[in-house]
Parts: structure tokens; C-alpha cells; sequence
């Protein structure tokens, strides 16, 4: 007997009384709430000021959305520079009419650009950490933070997969993309093949965090993230339709896959590197910062 396949055709929002909340925009919430509650156990388990919070997380909301829309735009539409210039670094639309659009085509490799050079600012002026330190922490959240965002992908209907046979039990059907893609037909639920694998990333990382002397070898937790994490977008990449004017090169590799490829070579190098960095529990605290109670 076939499997029917699924049909998604959500609302994108929500009302709460006068307001009404997209999906995806709450899907952001949800992760930079949940990045900021991790952090904050983490500084206490490490006797790290909980001063330095707001600043990191100020940092990381905007480096991820300017970083995102930026490298949206240079990546996949940098026509837009000439065509609406001022919608590149504003949630607006000024042609051919004005809209408030909010910030929509936002890319995770520009976002990674953006936070590798927010992290570095914040770990050498700001809390003043071997920036190491700093990446393996981090990694922990933007993990999380990823497979949210790729659920407010999937209630937007966006970054679908390829068409799948109608048997098949990952086969969804997308109505609200008809008028992109034509004939609307089956396709992998890409954004939830994402989500899953980042969810699972985060866990691991977590158990190694709280379970091993990985977080004290600075840059192992760091680079595992890394190597992992642009390995499963590398390889959902072969199921996704092309997002905007991708580029096609040898292999049939497309623009996320070779954006993808130095990453996943720069966590390699920084996994290895890592074991010239080990350091102690005592150095993870800051020395002007008064001893607290570790959470147990």
C-alpha cells in the first residue's frame, strides 16, 4: 500500500489580540531566549561574571541578523544592491511601492562571517578570554538557535527540498510555493532534515560539555561544531531546490555546498590545532570575579 503524502499549508502567523506574530519571527525568539538561559548556566557552572551576558548577546543577535541578510544578498540576490538598495540593510521594501517587509532572505553562512568577527570583538575587548574559549560556547547555542530557525523555514514554506515520489514516507506537499515553482508536486521536507540534525548536534555537544574535559582542550568543542555542522548542510544541500541565483560548479556542487566546503576544512584545522590550548577549571573563571557557588 502507498503512503499518502503529507500536505503543509499553515498559517505564517498567529494573532494575540491586535498583534500578530509570524512563526518565524517567533522561532527567533525562542532560540536567542533559549541561547541566553544556556549562557547563563554556563558563566555560573564556570564562575564567569554574569556581567559579559548582555554584551555577548547584544552582539550575536545583531552580527546575526546583518551578518544573515548581508550574505543573502552577496551570495544569492546581490542584484538587490542596484534594484532597492536601502531593503539590503532595512526590514522594508521601497520598490516598486514602500512595504515594511521585516528581515526576510537571511543566509547562515554571511551570519557565521558576522559571528566569528562579533565573537572576536567580544572575547579580546570585552570579557577579555582566549577567543577559543569564547567559540566553544557558543557553538553550543548557535546549534540550537539553527534548528529553530529552520522550523520558522519550514512554517514559511521556504528552503524546500527536491520533488520526491508521492510514496515516499518524507514526501510533503507545499501549496503555498506554487507560484515560485510552478506545478506544485511531493517534495523532502528539507527544513525539518535540518532542524533535526542541528537539534542532535546541540544535544551531543551538550553531553560532551557537561560530561567530558573536552570544554577545557579550547577549540575542540569549537571545531567538532564546525566540521558537523556544515557537513549537514553540505549534504542536505544535494536535496534542496536552488535558493535565488545560485551558481552551479564542477561536480554539480551548489552555492551553499561550496560556501559550506571552507568551513567545514576551518573546524578540521581548529579540532587538530586544539590540543595545543588545553587549559584548567581554574582558568575558565575570571580572577578579578569573586568565587560562587557552582551549579551542581
Amino acid at each position: 500500500m502507498e503512503t499518502e503524502y503529507k500536505i503543509w499549508d499553515p498559517k505564517k502567523s498567529f494573532s494575540f489580540g491586535p498583534v500578530s506574530i509570524h512563526y518565524y519571527s517567533l522561532m527567533f525568539i525562542i532560540a536567542f531566549g533559549l541561547g541566553y538561559w544556556i549562557f547563563s548556566r554556563i558563566y555560573r557552572r564556570e564562575n564567569v561574571n554574569e556581567k559579559y551576558l548582555e554584551p555577548l548577546f547584544t552582539l550575536t543577535l545583531l552580527g546575526t541578523i546583518f551578518g544573515a541578510r548581508l550574505g543573502h544578498v552577496i551570495f544569492y540576490q546581490p542584484e538587490l544592491f542596484k534594484q532597492d538598495f536601502w531593503s539590503v540593510f532595512l526590514p522594508i521594501q521601497t520598490k516598486p511601492e514602500f512595504k515594511f517587509t521585516g528581515f526576510s532572505g537571511l543566509a547562515s553562512h554571511g551570519a557565521a562571517i558576522a559571528l566569528i568577527g562579533t565573537t572576536l570583538y567580544y572575547a579580546f575587548k570585552i570579557i577579555k578570554k582566549n577567543p577559543l574559549w569564547v567559540c566553544d560556547r557558543i557553538g553550543l547555542v548557535v546549534a540550537l538557535g539553527g534548528g529553530f530557525v529552520r522550523l520558522g523555514n519550514f512554517f514559511n514554506s521556504e528552503i524546500i527540498g527536491k520533488p520526491v515520489a508521492a510514496s515516499s514516507p518524507f514526501a510533503v506537499l507545499f501549496p503555498q510555493m506554487s507560484d515560485e515553482y510552478g506545478l506544485t508536486v511531493p517534495r523532502y521536507p528539507t527544513q525539518l532534515f535540518e532542524a533535526f540534525g542541528y537539534f542532535c548536534l546541540f544535544l551531543v555537544l551538550w553531553l560532551i560539555y557537561r560530561f567530558t574535559g573536552k570544554k577545557y582542550q579550547q577549540g575542540w568543542l569549537f571545531g567538532f561544531f564546525f566540521l558537523v555542522l556544515w557537513s549537514i548542510r553540505f549534504l542536505i544541500e544535494f536535496l534542496k531546490e536552488p535558493q535565488g541565483e545560485e551558481f552551479i560548479t564542477f561536480g554539480g556542487l551548489n552555492t551553499g555546498q561550496v560556501l559550506s566546503l571552507p568551513f567545514m576544512l576551518a573546524g578540521l584545522a581548529v579540532l587538530i590545532m586544539s590540543r595545543k590550548f588545553p587549559t584548567t577549571p581554574e582558568e575558565t573563571a575570571k580572577p578579578e570575579y569573586p568565587a560562587q557557588t557552582r551549579e551542581r
